[in-house]
């Protein structure tokens, strides 16, 4: 009779484990020193086969993203104003539009001097149609139209 053949990825999975137990139970020897009883020993004992017999999860189940409706126009992702970066990220998208001879939403201001200055303003008065994406780490996400959020 030959022994029964064991999977080699399953003594690779169980190599980790191993290890990792080893070392567990070595600080836990160094902590508690030379004199450990035999109740020490059995706690230690049932600690480690606690974290053998635990479930390892090694596949994510499929989630299909998920749009987040704005409903009552409020937001639900994230805070509820512009984050700093999606300012950057709009102003610099419209000061460049506006650079390669987009017509701007507002009067040109008086004190503006570059394309970013008379995004600034467009963005100040929400006249910018343009939506911003917030999404989860999940995949699911909310569009927001700069609208809704508060100034």
């Amino acid at each position: 009779m030959s022994e029964p053949e064991v999977d080699d990825a399953i003594i690779e999975e169980n190599l980790g484990l191993n290890k990792a137990l080893d070392t567990y139970r070595k600080i836990v020897e160094k902590k508690e020193g030379e004199s450990r009883g035999e109740k020490e020993q059995d706690n230690l004992d049932k600690k480690i086969k606690e974290i053998e017999d635990r479930e390892v999860v090694e596949k994510v189940t499929e989630h299909i993203p998920v749009e987040i409706p704005c409903e009552k126009n409020k937001i639900t992702i994230g805070p509820p104003t512009l984050t700093r970066f999606e300012k950057a990220r709009i102003m610099g998208a419209r000061a460049l539009q506006l650079s390669q001879g987009a017509p701007p939403f507002i009067p040109i201001p008086k004190d503006a001097r570059i394309s970013l200055d008379i995004s600034m303003e467009e963005l100040e008065q929400r006249v910018i149609p343009i939506t911003i994406r917030r999404v989860l780490p999940n995949g699911d996400y909310q569009n927001i139209p700069i609208e809704y959020a508060e100034k």
